[in-house]
């Protein structure tokens, strides 16, 4: 793709023009480069979001044989599955989509603090079985080097898996994985992060799909009322409602309205004073 800092690979007059702060990118971008080019055939974990569309977009870049796989559970909202196909669509790319019942997992559904752990082992382990009857054995997935490991219970089912993780292997951040999307010209540079439908119940309380659903679309409502960057999460009958400072008066003078788009899932709203 055009604008993407991995066509300068040994272009040494272009790093001497650029700061030490380019430099720096410039130089992480040609290790992720030299990742597709040291493993030509790979299985990504592809959730749509930023991170996973920037390795999509290097590999196709270096005419790697990278296959995209989207596990589709109910902890995945459906905006997420479409901004996916769109980045195949855009790329080139077939997307191989996964359907997983979650809610046969019960580790998963009874909500423990390391719930992340079991909900990763079931995804790619699901993951790795399909990718290996279509011939792949490297598996990768997004994590960046801003993802904090002793945070994310998750990480530790990927490193028992042997996923691969080559934005956290080259050492590049969020803000660089943004940075470098943008270079690509790709629609998924500024996409907010998304943590998955479950985060919205508290730990420790079951996980049932009607209040998956009820966060789900609580939130598409409040996004098209103008709202981002926000999280309902779900309390019994009641929803706490989590959006960033600047957007407090907003969610203060249109109470009325934000009260009624909730109505069909809870009877009482609440607005956290804690900024998002």
């Amino acid at each position: 793709m055009e604008g993407n800092f991995s066509k300068h690979l040994w272009d040494g007059e272009l790093m001497d023009r650029c700061g030490l702060e380019e430099q720096v990118m410039m130089t992480k971008s040609i290790k992720l480069t030299n990742f597709f080019m040291e493993n030509r055939k790979v299985a990504l974990a592809f959730s749509g979001g930023t991170d996973s569309s920037l390795l999509l977009s290097y590999g196709k870049q270096a005419n790697c044989d990278i296959r995209p796989y989207f596990v589709k559970a109910a902890f995945q909202p459906e905006f997420e599955l479409d901004d996916a196909k769109r980045l195949c669509e855009e790329l080139g790319i077939g997307l191989s989509v996964i359907e997983l019942d979650i809610f046969t997992c019960e580790e998963v559904i009874k909500n423990p603090r390391n719930r992340c752990y079991f909900c990763k082992q079931q995804i790619f382990s699901n993951l790795i079985e399909r990718a290996k009857k279509d011939g792949y054995s490297t598996i990768i997935d997004g994590t960046n080097a801003s993802d904090d490991s002793a945070d994310r219970p998750g990480m530790l089912a990927l490193k028992e898996l042997s996923v691969f993780s080559p934005l956290k292997e080259c050492g590049i951040s969020k803000d660089e994985v943004r940075a470098l999307s943008r270079q690509a010209g790709l629609f998924t540079a500024d996409k907010p992060s998304y943590a998955c439908l479950a985060t919205r119940i508290p730990t420790g309380t079951k996980i049932t799909g009607i209040a998956l659903e009820a966060a789900e679309n609580s939130e598409k409502r409040l996004l098209e009322l103008g709202f981002s960057n926000l999280r309902v999460r779900v309390l019994g009958s009641m929803a706490k409602l989590q959006v960033p400072k600047e957007q407090f008066d907003e969610a203060i003078g249109m109470n009325d309205q934000i009260v009624d788009a909730l109505s069909e899932y809870f009877t009482d709203v609440v607005l956290d004073l804690k900024p998002r």
